[in-house]
């Protein structure tokens, strides 16, 4: 009988895992695969749905181009001719009530050309930040706390604030600077600044000439299923609307997995496990066979948000311009930010020239009664704020779209490395991987996965 393992979870993590498995040269000929995910379609917070009789994405729409694990995958499985970058038009920041060009060549916020965020920050915040204060940090801190006391608060609230909280619905006094910035946490720790460490950053893309973002035509949200039936090509058994409920020890090193309802389990046995679940649901899996690991997890707290997507008739107006704005968190509205989809990629205004997409982000960490609202509220809302900070309404919309993402969104916490230690090899055979862990971007997660089929590739041979 050949050697079995099994994937736990479907999200991009989980199915980069399984590419991994099926295709790593160093994994044994007779391993077989199954994938199970508790939803019934794969793909996580890749997600379409249909938006005036188009498919749009209405989760993570954009891939970081400059990592490689999502570019190498895209190539592996034949894709590179569907791959689309964005407009060379710029985004926004909103402060004051009106937008201002979001600055070039930043270190998540943190500008390495002062002059371009005058009028932005006010002559007196511009010398704060000129004056930065250097001073090593022995240990992990919040990254918007390090900024602060590097080059003031303003810096934290208009810069840093509002590009975090695009990545992580969070707040940055809050999480960490070693996770989330790593190379910000580097320069932290030896005393160099970050002002020359961003015009070092800005410097080096400048001669890579190789754009930030990418994507798929007809968007991010085709990827996972283009994957899955990649897998099911080579043999993969990937099985949804199935929930694992338990997992235990077996004989001789194996793991037994229980699945399907209380009064009808079923139980397989595989030589190892992939977890690629949220932090919740694998701290509840690994409860009775690493305690330790399990704990770790549970400390894990979890953002919520929602995109609301909204589709008008007609090519875009004059008023969205750009790619679309940020808004930090001082700025008295409750959408964090907003795209302009029709704008920002070529390719989606081109297959519909006579319709116009957007959408806008609503919820951070913490903001619980916002997301409470029905969503006909959660629409207004958006539309209300577009509206302020465009300078006037937008056209009646066509038809609009709110998806929810509870929990969406892992919060790295100051002391996160450290913490989550204890759960990267929970228990020989078994691995973990996804946005819980060193990333919350797409190729951290596919390169999150890949590493843990590697590990688990080389349990096999051990």
């Amino acid at each position: 009988m050949g050697r079995r393992v099994a994937v736990v979870g479907a999200g991009i993590s989980g199915l980069a895992a399984a590419w991994q498995l099926v295709t790593d040269p160093a994994a044994p000929d007779d391993l077989s695969v199954t994938v199970l995910e508790a939803s019934d379609t794969v793909g996580g917070k890749l997600r379409l749905a249909t938006v005036a009789g188009v498919a749009i994405d209405v989760g993570a729409e954009s891939m970081l181009a400059r990592r490689p694990e999502a570019l190498a995958l895209v190539r592996e499985l034949a894709l590179e001719h569907l791959l689309r970058h964005p407009a060379p038009v710029s985004a926004a920041i909103v402060a004051g009530g009106r937008r201002w060009p979001l600055p070039r060549g930043t270190l998540m916020g943190v500008p390495s050309d002062l002059g371009t965020v005058r009028g932005l920050l006010t002559d007196s915040e511009v010398d704060r930040l000129a004056a930065e204060v250097i001073s090593p940090v022995e240990a992990d801190i919040a990254v918007g706390t390090f900024v602060d006391a590097r080059l003031g608060r303003a810096v934290t609230d208009k810069l840093v604030e509002p590009l975090l909280a695009g990545v992580y619905a969070g707040h940055s006094r809050a999480i960490s600077l070693e996770v989330a910035v790593p190379a910000m946490f580097a320069a932290a720790r030896e005393g160099r600044s970050i002002v020359e460490l961003a015009g070092r950053v800005a410097a080096a893309a400048a001669e890579n000439f190789t754009p930030v973002f990418a994507t798929l035509e007809n968007g991010l949200g085709t990827l996972p299923a283009l994957l899955a039936d990649a897998l099911r090509g080579r043999g993969v058994r990937l099985l949804t609307g199935t929930t694992v409920r338990a997992l235990r020890a077996a004989d001789g090193g194996a793991w037994a997995l229980t699945t399907g309802p209380t009064t009808d389990a079923v139980e397989e046995v595989f030589d190892a496990v992939v977890l690629a679940t949220p932090a919740a649901p694998t701290a509840r899996l690994l409860a009775g066979v690493a305690p330790a690991a399990a704990a770790s997890l549970a400390t894990i707290d979890y953002a919520s948000m929602a995109i609301v997507t909204i589709a008008l008739a007609g090519p875009a107006t004059d008023v969205l311009d750009g790619s679309g704005f940020l808004v930090p968190p001082t700025e008295p509205l409750t959408i964090k930010a907003a795209t302009f989809s029709s704008v920002k990629w070529p390719w989606l205004a081109l297959a519909h020239p006579d319709m116009t997409f957007l959408r806008a982000s609503v919820g951070r960490f913490g903001e619980v009664s916002t997301l409470q609202r029905p969503d006909v509220d959660l629409v207004e809302i958006a539309l209300r704020d577009l509206a302020s900070v465009l300078g006037r309404p937008l056209p009646t919309p066509v038809e609009t779209q709110v998806q929810r993402w509870g929990g969406g969104l892992p919060q790295y916490a100051v002391g996160h490395r450290s913490r989550v230690e204890p759960a990267r090899a929970p228990a020989p055979g078994i691995t973990v991987c996804g946005a819980a862990y060193d990333g919350v971007g797409i190729p951290a997660c596919i390169g999150s996965g890949r590493g843990a089929a590697r590990a688990v590739v080389a349990h096999l041979a051990g």
